[in-house]
């Protein structure tokens, strides 16, 4: 959902999707798009039996519903990464999705859409679409097209990915992809424990003109990666504040408590904080040892395959190289 780049607010589904710049509680609004806890999926094993129709009853977290069995024009308010990573047909995305840099040029002829805006929406002719269930006007752009709405946290980031699958009747596809993603992310956590020590801590953090963040293992900037699935270790006060909320806003004063011998840096690029300059903050071991791999935080706010696939060639490269 959401899955701060907008730097955090809830908004979670557009959870991820992702994004503004100037708040970690506008970045959460990305990361929503993204996320969800795998024992609380609304489907079954696929999504139906064809109809004569060309529809098919899928089992939502509302209860069933009828969708296109090969939706072609398809409105996604939320999720829209999970879409693209499995080549479904859109016709309109959130802002966040668009202004990643991940998905702006696949996406340059979809329009931009809100769910403020119905009107707009109905104008696309879209025959699927994709909603959070935090999200306005739900009635009305069910009375559009048929509407699947998530809420984020059900699912997580892989069993979300294999419900989008069954949306697009492409489930096998999304089961395939989470199977080799896992056994190699969990190889690339292998190797780089190996390098840096089974006991090493790693900090994710994030800043943006007022105030750093740090993160626990659910709130994307590559987090399910690094703490889920490579199992790589989390510094005791980041677990002791981040990993229930999914993120913990810092003082200045006490970033240095929350950095572990490996910091991820989540850099926002519209904004500048002056913290980054300060003998403090060089002063930090991960920061002298030259410890710090530097991500894009506009790049980083979902937990889609995309993403994920862009991040795990980042930590391999970083951890990996490190001295």
């Amino acid at each position: 959902m959401k899955k701060l780049f907008i730097p955090l607010i809830l908004a979670f589904t557009v959870l991820a999707g992702a994004c503004g710049n100037e708040t970690t509680q506008q970045n959460a609004a990305a990361n929503t798009s993204s996320e969800g806890t795998a024992n609380q999926t609304g489907g079954n094993d696929s999504a139906g039996t064809e109809s004569a129709s060309g529809t098919v009853t899928y089992q939502s977290e509302n209860g069933p519903i009828e969708i296109p069995a090969q939706p072609k024009r398809i409105v996604a308010l939320s999720y829209a990464p999970n879409v693209v990573a499995l080549g479904g047909t859109l016709v309109g995305v959130d802002t966040w999705t668009m202004n990643n840099p991940l998905f702006t040029e696949k996406l340059k002829d979809v329009a931009i859409v809100s769910e403020d805006n119905p009107e707009q929406i109905f104008a696309l002719e879209p025959d699927l679409i994709i909603a959070g269930s935090h999200m306005k006007n739900l009635d009305k752009l069910s009375d559009i097209a048929p509407t699947i709405v998530y809420t984020w946290g059900k699912l997580d980031y892989l069993a979300q990915q294999v419900e989008i699958g069954k949306v697009l009747n492409k489930e096998a596809e999304a089961k395939a992809w989470v199977e080799d993603f896992t056994k190699r992310a969990k190889a690339a956590g292998e190797e780089i424990k190996a390098k840096i020590g089974k006991d090493a801590t790693v900090s994710v953090l994030e800043y943006d003109t007022k105030n750093f963040y740090v993160f626990g293992d659910n709130w994307a900037r590559g987090t399910e990666l690094l703490y889920q699935m490579m199992e790589l270790n989390m510094p005791e006060k980041a677990k002791q504040d981040a990993l229930g909320p999914g993120y913990y806003t810092l003082s200045n004063e006490i970033i240095p408590e929350y950095a572990g011998d490996y910091i991820v840096l989540s850099q926002n690029k519209e904004a500048q904080n002056e913290f980054l300059q300060s003998n403090t903050w060089k002063n930090i071991p991960a920061v002298k040892n030259g410890h710090v791999i530097e991500i894009d935080t506009a790049a980083s706010t979902y937990s889609d395959p995309i993403t994920l696939e862009y991040l795990l060639g980042i930590f391999k490269e970083g951890f990996l190289s490190m001295p």
